[in-house]
């Protein structure tokens, strides 16, 4: 049970999520979110997860490791941060996870009550439509929020139009 989203009462604006991460439809998961969120005078929120279980090695190799991936997600948000500024005139908030994807988006979801929709895109690849997409397509309680899900064959155009 997800608690009581705040996203409309005084002082609170709704935002969309979005996960970045280094898959191709993910672009097009932000530019939708940035969009829903400027035109309904909302927030877009842009989370990066580390994987957990990248750090197994010894405790000084481990360290480099960790500091290592935490230099590589930080270059990737201000990367995805200045596209959405520049594109969108939006300004992001930005959060850099470690763990399993699904309990840190669930997380995130529980501590910031503003947090409204998730919005994901299919992957186009052999290998299916992405991780976090086929986690919720065979069950309705991956997410305690709504998550819209985009076509894989979308352009920013298409996207815009349906904002």
């Amino acid at each position: 049970m997800v608690s009581k989203r705040l996203s409309r009462m005084e002082g609170h604006r709704r935002k969309f999520m979005a996960v970045i991460d280094n898959t191709p439809e993910c672009s097009r998961a932000v530019h939708y979110a940035g969009r829903r969120a400027k035109n309904s005078n909302g927030g877009l929120v842009m989370v990066y997860i580390i994987p957990e279980g990248d750090f197994q090695q010894w405790l000084g190799v481990e360290e480099i490791m960790r500091a290592e991936a935490m230099e590589e997600a930080e270059t990737v948000m201000a990367r995805a941060a200045q596209t959405v500024r520049e594109t969108i005139g939006v300004e992001p908030e930005i959060v850099i996870l470690e763990g399993s994807a699904a309990q840190q988006i669930n997380t995130l979801i529980e501590e910031d009550r503003d947090i409204a929709i998730l919005v994901l895109a299919a992957g186009s690849t052999k290998e299916g439509p992405g991780p976090l997409v086929s986690m919720i397509a065979g069950r309705a309680t991956a997410f305690p929020i709504p998550v819209t899900v985009l076509p894989d064959n979308l352009t920013d155009e298409e996207i815009d139009a349906l904002c």
